[in-house]
Parts: C-alpha cells; sequence; structure tokens
C-alpha cells in the first residue's frame, strides 16, 4: 500500500492511499469492505479506481493542513487529545498580519525539525489563514508540500506572534536568516490535521 505521510499523532480528515487489488468486489462497496476490517480509530470514506502509474504520496500537488488551538481558559475534556490548548491572550489580529509573510515560495529551513530526509527546504504556500472561532484558533494552510514539522512549528510562530514575542514584520526576516532558533517552537501533534490532498493544479 502507499499512501502520503503525516507526523504521529496528527489526525487526518483526508489521508489518500492507493493499492492493487484482484477482485470481484464493486468499487463502492469496497470502503464498506475495508471498514468491517479496520480498527474504529480509521474510517475508509470513499474509493476510485486510477491508473496503475498513480502514486498518492508523488503525484499530490498541494495539501492543505489545520492546526487548531483552543484558547479558553479551561480547556476541554472531551477534545483535549483533538487540540491544543492555550490559555493565555492571544492577539488572533496580529497573527493574522504576520500568517501573510509566509505565503509564496520560499526557502522554509529555520521551520524543520531536526532529522528531516529532504534534500531541499524550498516550498511554496498558496495560502496561510487565521481565523477564530469562538473560543478556538484555526490555522488553515495550503502548499505544494511540508517538511517534517513544518506546519507544526509555523503554528508555534505564530503563538508567540499572538503572545508579543515575534512581531508579524520579523517572519520575512526569519525566513531569510533559515535558523531554525528565530522560529517558534513545535506544537504538539494532537492539534494538526491533514485536511486535503490535492492531485490537480487547480
Amino acid at each position: 500500500m502507499l499512501h502520503g505521510r503525516t507526523d504521529a499523532g496528527v489526525h487526518a480528515l483526508g489521508q489518500v492511499a492507493n493499492f492493487s487489488i484482484e477482485n470481484t468486489i464493486p468499487l463502492e462497496k469496497i470502503p464498506l469492505a475495508l471498514n468491517s476490517r479496520l480498527k474504529k480509530s480509521i474510517r475508509i470514506i470513499n474509493a476510485e479506481e486510477v491508473g496503475k502509474d498513480f502514486h498518492s504520496r508523488y503525484h499530490c500537488k498541494k495539501k492543505t493542513y489545520q492546526y487548531r488551538i483552543n484558547n479558553s481558559q479551561y480547556g476541554t475534556a472531551i477534545y483535549r487529545n483533538l487540540e491544543y490548548q492555550f490559555p493565555l491572550s492571544l492577539n488572533v489580529e496580529k497573527m493574522q498580519e504576520a500568517a501573510k509573510y509566509f505565503v509564496g515560495e520560499h526557502d522554509f529551513k529555520a521551520f524543520k525539525a531536526s532529522g528531516t530526509s529532504s534534500k531541499s527546504s524550498v516550498r511554496t504556500i498558496y495560502e496561510l489563514e487565521v481565523r477564530k472561532e469562538g473560543d478556538r484558533i484555526l490555522i488553515n494552510v495550503t502548499g505544494n508540500g511540508f517538511l517534517y514539522n513544518m506546519v507544526r512549528i509555523i503554528s508555534g510562530t505564530l503563538l508567540d506572534v499572538g503572545l508579543g514575542k515575534i512581531r508579524p514584520e520579523e517572519i520575512l526576516q526569519i525566513i531569510q536568516e533559515g535558523k531554525r532558533e528565530r522560529a517558534g517552537k513545535t506544537l504538539p501533534p494532537q492539534g494538526l490535521y491533514l485536511v486535503k490532498v490535492d492531485y490537480t493544479n487547480e
């Protein structure tokens, strides 16, 4: 089986995998058949036939991730493993201002964890949005690819902007310097979701 990758502990709403199979199960019945054998934490929601040369990881054109921060004072017991609880007040407007500096093609060396196997740290971010929904702050980012822990480090950097530790305009300088210690901390994996994988440039 071939599939795209996410960090350990990260959730996936739109993960894609491909595999070869030889049987007479109708295509629309495959999700039901697989779900009957999988543990409850994994659900197959759709199956499509693709060409033999299709690779769910290497043919990906864009990915969208979301990082969820519960910014209430006490957090929530029910969603404790599904979001990152941070009780201190955050300036969302400053975070939104900082987000625009990430958009575009950059060398994101400062936003990768040690142990990254990628030869190049140049990536393109097409969109980065920060929005507040009640007690939650949602960070949505779409790019052509992401380095190891990149989204979690970007989110940690935006959190530092919200705390006033980093000015929004400093983001471009941090990118240009390429020093990991200049960026924010790596936020925990439970707040991160792979939302969507796109295989076209549209």
